[in-house]
């Protein structure tokens, strides 16, 4: 990935972004296209592969990793191992020097972490101590991107606000995300930030596909207005629409989840893999270049299990999708039919 070249716009050279690069909404903050997903550490890979997976992604050129305090195995506090392995495995790699200034580090917070009535969601008291339980298994000081996991309706904003204010001023987080979130909930939480003079919501990641395309509704037309960065997770429908059809024996692939959204979608995604035949491409390249595609889409989570798999989204990048295949994709896989309220309304 190259570096920032200067552009010049009404006369003043402006540094901007280069392929493969995005200003993270309206911030200043510049994060490669592709994330580095990691929920799968430490439960689908072990840590000398995510390691390998970390090492690859710096070499190139990936500045930006996510995670969550519960990722690394079931995402249940009643379950005995896994919790919080996702982090500790990251915090291990960056103990080992000279890798925290590369990266943009994001976490989350409001998945239970203990049995305790106030050990999830949203609460003032809950952000508090769940960040300092990320920091530790980070071995870091701070975290880039701080991202409310899902939306909390029964704890206000002002104090979600003020908890996060806190943590800003404390030098621990330096940015608010939300994850989840309908649009509703962006700009009710946008605007109570505003009121409060604050940045407020600097991205929201959502669920993105060919097969989910929901938010093409009201999120994208939101995060857009407001200029909230998209962040978009299972680009590739957790693996079924990654060449799904030819790879249905072993693996996540022969899970029950997957196999009942395989015979779900089994016409569109016979239909799919042929024109990726056609087109001389790999299927998960085309799903991810296709949410790439979309201008409001800032990065795309690459929630890889292998470095083979890291290495073949990061080709993406360089995969461009001609009119004729945009058409031919929302033929296969047709969309909510634009924009809320146009796409129902009139």
């Amino acid at each position: 990935m190259a570096s920032q070249v200067p552009v010049v716009r009404d006369g003043i050279p402006h540094l901007t972004p280069p392929k493969g690069y995005k200003h993270l909404g309206r911030t200043g903050l510049v994060v490669s296209r592709i994330a580095l997903g990691t929920m799968n550490f430490g439960e689908l890979t072990d840590e000398a592969t995510s390691f390998r997976i970390m090492d690859e992604a710096i070499d190139a050129g990936i500045n930006f990793f996510d995670t969550a305090d519960v990722y690394g195995g079931p995402q249940s506090p009643d379950m005995e191992k896994g919790f919080g392995t996702s982090e500790e495995i990251i915090g291990r790699w960056l103990a080992q020097g000279g890798r925290r200034d590369k990266i943009v580090l994001a976490t989350k917070v409001y998945q239970p972490m203990g049995t305790g009535q106030n050990d999830r969601r949203l609460s003032a008291y809950h952000i508090k101590r769940a960040c300092e339980a990320s920091l530790k298994r980070l071995k870091t000081d701070h975290i880039d991107l701080y991202q409310m996991h899902h939306i909390d309706r029964d704890t206000p904003w002002e104090e979600i606000w003020q908890a996060m204010e806190q943590l800003i001023r404390e030098g621990k987080i330096t940015y608010v995300g939300s994850s989840n979130f309908a649009a509703w909930d962006i700009a009710m939480a946008q605007g109570v930030a505003d009121s409060r003079h604050l940045l407020g919501l600097a991205s929201e990641q959502s669920l993105y596909n060919l097969t989910q395309r929901t938010i093409e509704l009201e999120v994208i037309p939101a995060v857009r207005h407001l200029g909230i960065g998209l962040l978009t997770w299972s680009p590739i429908g957790m693996g079924l629409l990654g060449g799904v059809l030819g790879k249905i024996t072993e693996g996540r692939r022969a899970t029950p989840q997957l196999q009942q959204q395989i015979n779900k979608f089994h016409p569109q995604l016979e239909a799919y893999e042929e024109f990726c035949k056609q087109l001389g491409e790999s299927p998960a390249s085309v799903a991810l270049a296709w949410v790439l595609h979309n201008p409001a889409v800032t990065s795309a989570l690459s929630g890889v299990r292998t470095v083979e798999q890291l290495q073949q989204n990061i080709g993406a990048l360089t995969l461009t999708l001609t009119d004729e295949t945009l058409t031919r994709l929302d033929q296969i896989w047709p969309g909510p039919g634009g924009e809320a309220p146009k796409a129902y309304a009139w």
